[in-house]
């Protein structure tokens, strides 16, 4: 049948229109489909280049290198060794336990490493690098290599791990790095984001904790390609960081050895100051420990070896112990009472061996008194009586005010762990502190360094160089920082009377070089280096009424830990002060016979800038000295050989 003209017209039209807009249809998807391509392939083409190469490319951080420590004369006494370790990344590694698993059959791994590796694991980020074994052996890092394929996620590598050559003898001044833990991180508002990589080794006690900050540097960066498998294929970009800042102490590695090894089995400390510039040449704490012990983490035996030992080896005496200053306090009164205009020098008062005071008996150390004594007589014989009495008319505030002028009282600002501010009495403090009011018992107390009075060997030296210069003088522990000389501690002249200082000099001389002063036997005798100073004895318990009409039990029959504490203190030479020394002893007994002897050896040192001549020791002394001298050195050189130092 034949269609109609008019109906095909009519069905031609439609098509037409149907075919306008599938085709209309087609060229709109067309070019939105072109318009989207070009929007992601010219538009954000940086973009998705960027999403794409941190597919393949790592940024990661460079660790600074840290700066190194001397002491003043340049040797090395914190350094940075190359040190071969095996690190895993663990999204890398897929099955961490299988592959941990598979290199214990090829190394033989610490399980104390392996427990902190997994323990890092827990807290880190799994791209970020843990160390599993550090300290290894070449040949160890080779057999790794070798076995590469077997061995996803882990990698060689070579850093740089903390030494330190002199061992103990600087265990406490220097301190100790280690891995950063979560405590150390907890402490920290903003922490350097170097620190988050483990087993990082960060600053955590000592000189290298206060300074931890110039020490560390600055961390820099490289970008790494890395294929499918999260193995690094070659570095592509490198951004150095800044190393760490070189550190130089005041302190002479040499006298440090000596005095540490001066003090012995003690449990003491010891301090040398310069008495011009407040530089510490010396600085020790006995018993010490071996800081490389706590570098790369402590073995658990070992830390309670040092914790369990009743001499503390891990405190340091030397700043952080305070102990009642005993009788080398007594110098702090007599200046107060000179200052105050209440007693002259060669004024006397009558000492019967006891002094009445508010109903109580105050006794001297000598029963039968001392009879009439002035200022150097006092000092001379230490006798107590004379101060119990000055202090009564000087008053506990006047003291006190000495004390701190003389450096008692005062956190000195040095960067060491955990240094003691001691304690200074006054009225205001008592009633702030115990809520009571002062007592003239407290004062007569406070007179010879005893009832609440304390200080700690750094204080003691700087009280001793203060009073052997006449100024102001500050501790000094820092001498230049990456060449640049510090400021030094020489400090203004001290608003004391100068005579009466001279008077106090001259009682403190006349104790170690009269016959019947009480550090007599301890004397130096080479002429240009006579030595001035003072006894103390400070007690750590309360001698009752009975025990004292039935005589005082002997330090040598009690408890080491209830015996009194030994201190001396003293500067040389005599006519032109260079250095002041103080050390204590902890339950060594009497001042004169355990810390006098131990101060003069070290003093000497200092003097002589190494072993000095037998002749400038007591004839009847030299036999003595001289097998000591020889038991020292042979100490110092095993220690050195057990340190692996040769550059002592």
């Amino acid at each position: 049948m034949k269609r109609n003209p008019k109906d095909q017209d009519s069905s031609h039209r439609k098509l037409t229109r149907r075919t306008l807009v599938l085709g209309g249809l087609q060229m709109a998807f067309a070019g939105g489909l072109a318009m989207r391509m070009r929007y992601l392939q010219v538009d954000q083409a940086d973009q998705f280049r960027l999403l794409a190469e941190e597919n393949r490319i790592n940024l990661r951080l460079i660790a600074p290198t840290r700066g190194e420590i001397f002491d003043r004369n340049g040797r090395i006494i914190a350094q940075n060794s190359p040190s071969y370790r095996i690190v895993m990344v663990p999204e890398d590694a897929g099955d961490v336990e299988e592959v941990i698993a598979n290199l214990t059959r090829l190394l033989p791994l610490d399980p104390e490493d392996l427990e902190r590796a997994r323990i890092e694991i827990e807290r880190s980020r799994p791209f970020l690098p843990i160390t599993l074994a550090d300290q290894i052996s070449w040949d160890d890092i080779a057999k790794v290599a070798v076995n590469a394929p077997a061995l996803p996620g882990i990698t060689p590598e070579v850093g740089l791990s903390r030494v330190y050559p002199q061992g103990s003898d600087f265990a406490h001044v220097v301190g100790y790095v280690g891995p950063v833990s979560s405590y150390d991180l907890s402490k920290m508002e903003d922490p350097d984001p170097v620190l988050l990589t483990p087993r990082f080794q960060f600053g955590k006690v000592g000189f290298e904790s206060k300074q931890e900050t110039l020490l560390r540097g600055k961390a820099g960066t490289k970008q790494v390609e890395v294929n499918a498998a999260g193995r690094v294929m070659r570095e592509l970009d490198r951004r150095e960081g800044e190393a760490g800042a070189d550190m130089q102490l005041t302190i002479d590695a040499e006298l440090q050895s000596y005095t540490q090894a001066r003090l012995g089995g003690e449990s003491a400390a010891a301090v040398v100051i310069d008495v011009e510039n407040g530089d510490i040449r010396a600085i020790c704490s006995s018993p010490s420990f071996d800081p490389n012990l706590f570098v790369r983490g402590i073995s658990v035996g070992d830390y309670r070896a040092l914790t369990e030992d009743p001499y503390r080896p891990l405190s340091n005496k030397s700043v952080q112990g305070t102990y009642p200053p005993g009788s080398t306090f007594k110098m702090v009164t007599a200046l107060a009472g000179l200052e105050a205009g209440v007693i002259g020098p060669e004024e006397t008062a009558y000492c019967p061996g006891h002094l009445e005071v508010a109903g109580r008996r105050f006794h001297c150390w000598k029963r039968g008194g001392h009879g009439h004594v002035n200022l150097q007589d006092s000092l001379k014989y230490s006798c107590d009586v004379y101060y119990y009495d000055l202090a009564i008319k000087v008053g506990i505030d006047k003291i006190s005010e000495m004390a701190n002028k003389l450096g008692l009282g005062i956190r000195h600002d040095i960067p060491m762990s955990a240094v003691s501010e001691g304690l200074t009495p006054n009225r205001e403090w008592k009633n702030r502190v115990h809520g009571q009011d002062w007592l003239v018992g407290d004062t007569v107390n406070a007179s010879i360094g005893q009832g609440f009075m304390l200080a700690s060997p750094l204080q003691l030296a700087v009280m001793s160089a203060r009073i052997a210069s006449g100024h102001a003088v500050t501790p000094r522990l820092v001498k230049s920082i990456d060449g640049v000389e510090e400021p030094s501690g020489a400090g203004a002249p001290l608003e004391i009377n100068q005579n009466y200082l001279r008077a106090v000099r001259k009682a403190m001389n006349a104790v170690s070089n009269d016959r019947r002063g009480t550090a007599y036997r301890s004397r130096i005798i080479a002429e240009d280096m006579r030595m001035a100073g003072k006894t103390g004895t400070s007690q750590v318990r309360n001698i009752t009424a009975a025990e004292r009409a039935a005589g005082v039990i002997s330090n040598d029959n009690l408890p080491w830990e209830r015996r009194d504490h030994a201190l001396f203190v003293c500067f040389a030479p005599v006519d032109k002060p260079r250095y002041a020394v103080s050390v204590v002893v902890e339950h060594g007994g009497g001042g004169s016979t355990a810390a006098a002897p131990i101060a003069r050896d070290i003093l000497l040192q200092a003097l002589y800038d190494g072993t000095p001549p037998l002749d400038a020791y007591p004839a009847g002394d030299r036999s003595k000295i001289e097998a000591q001298q020889e038991r020292l050195k042979r100490e110092l050189l095993q220690r050195r050989e057990h340190t692996g130092n040769d550059q002592a």
